[in-house]
């Protein structure tokens, strides 16, 4: 039998945990109760936006270990820095398996891990513990993702042919936390931070509603990278006044353009392609997710950017920067679109309420850790294929032990020293 609500602990107090926080409005059947940071007032902070929005009594946890083993906290969300991915998640079964609490499940945002061996440490951790878990991959809950694909699919492709070419893009101007653009800790740069989604988008894209991810298995990947704005000198100086002397593109630079192309293979033979790009060098209103779908008789496109509210504020108006239209704003002024409800819109919503109702029922997610994996594999085999420059048979050899160049400090792009 279902329980009726679901207590979530929050591990994380930053930008994406916050946007949790949002989507939880409209999730009937959960109560976020508390939050763990390593800085315990941005935890008491987050706590209190909980409170605000509605979306449960949350409090401060000392650690992550106390939250566990609170009774009214049935499941984590994983919502913090890459490079304390294995020591969040293994601290969490610390605690579980000395008996100090239980939990329904544990989600993790993306991306899994920052490699394949960190990502694999993990599976063998939750594995232990005998946790449930969810791969937490936003988009393909977006409302035009999931309408879209099971209208193409119900209505062209059942009459006309399986699609056979998915792209999907995400854009936008550059995080909002300095150790995203450290390699280091990241685990790279733009490929490892975003292509997650749209790796993820285009497989789900091709997949027919109903069947296995298993259905379509990649078979080869063909990637490149590059740093097209922020290695070069002006932009460099301007990101390290912005996010601090750790943060030097002309010593320590990491790729803010990344494209990849996936072939997949079919049950049946049929070979489908998926092209994935991300940038952390787009100029625009903000924040661009786009997607496309193509099949004999059809196509489908998306665009977060083509929104129906527009609004427009002449030179006059002057005030304080934000992001209060779209994420990652990048101007005040001039006509812009405005993305209303942007959690809904991007899936965060629908994403969260899966989760939830698969714990409460204790049934299988969606998506689980071993997508998560895949995700990091095919991001490591992206990497490989762009430093050695060729199309590479996925899985390549010994992508255990890979750790791109990028994320080990070793990477020289070619920059243009010109303005």
């Amino acid at each position: 039998m279902r329980a009726k609500r679901l207590g979530i602990g929050m591990i994380g107090s930053g930008f994406m945990a916050k946007f949790h926080l949002q989507s939880f409005v409209g999730v009937r059947d959960a109560d976020v109760l508390g939050v763990w940071s390593p800085n315990r007032k941005h935890a008491g902070e987050t706590a209190a936006l909980a409170r605000s929005l509605g979306v449960g009594e949350a409090k401060a946890y000392g650690s992550i270990g106390a939250m566990v083993a609170a009774p009214e906290i049935d499941a984590l969300w994983i919502c913090g820095p890459n490079f304390s991915r294995v020591e969040n998640i293994e601290e969490i079964v610390d605690a579980v398996t000395r008996g100090r609490g239980t939990l329904r499940g544990i989600a993790c945002e993306k991306p899994l891990a920052r490699n394949v061996r960190e990502a694999q440490r993990i599976m063998e951790s939750v594995r232990r513990a005998g946790l449930a878990t969810g791969y937490l991959e936003n988009q393909i809950f977006a409302p035009a993702i999931s309408m879209g694909r099971e209208i193409l699919w119900a209505r062209g492709a059942s009459l006309t042919g399986q699609p056979y070419l998915a792209r999907a893009a995400e854009e936008h101007s550059g995080p909002h936390m300095p150790w995203f653009w450290q390699g280091q800790l990241q685990g790279g740069g733009v490929l490892n931070d975003m292509m997650c989604h749209s790796v993820m988008v285009v497989r789900h894209l091709l997949t027919k509603p109903g069947a296995p991810a298993s259905s379509l298995r990649p078979v080869r990947v063909t990637a490149q990278i590059a740093s097209l704005k922020w290695s070069r000198p002006e932009y460099a100086k301007k990101l390290a006044r912005a996010m601090g002397k750790e943060v030097d593109y002309r010593k320590h630079p990491a790729e803010d353009f990344a494209s990849a192309s996936v072939e997949f293979e079919g049950d049946d033979g049929a070979v489908v392609i998926g092209e994935a790009s991300t940038s952390w060098s787009y100029v625009g209103p903000g924040l661009r997710l786009s997607a496309e779908l193509l099949g004999p008789e059809y196509s489908m496109s998306w665009n977060s950017l083509d929104s129906g509210l527009k609004l427009f504020f002449s030179r006059a108006v002057k005030g304080k920067s934000g992001e209060d239209l779209v994420e990652k704003q990048n101007a005040e002024t001039g006509q812009m679109p405005m993305v209303a409800g942007e959690a809904a819109a991007y899936g965060y919503e629908a994403e969260n309420r899966h989760f939830v109702r698969a714990f409460l029922g204790g049934e299988r997610p969606a998506l689980t850790f071993d997508d998560g994996l895949e995700v990091v594999k095919l991001l490591m085999t992206a990497y490989q294929s762009a430093e050695q420059g060729r199309t590479l048979e996925f899985p390549p050899k010994s992508l255990d032990a890979f750790v791109p160049a990028v994320a080990r400090g070793a990477w020289r792009p070619k920059v243009s020293k010109s303005k």
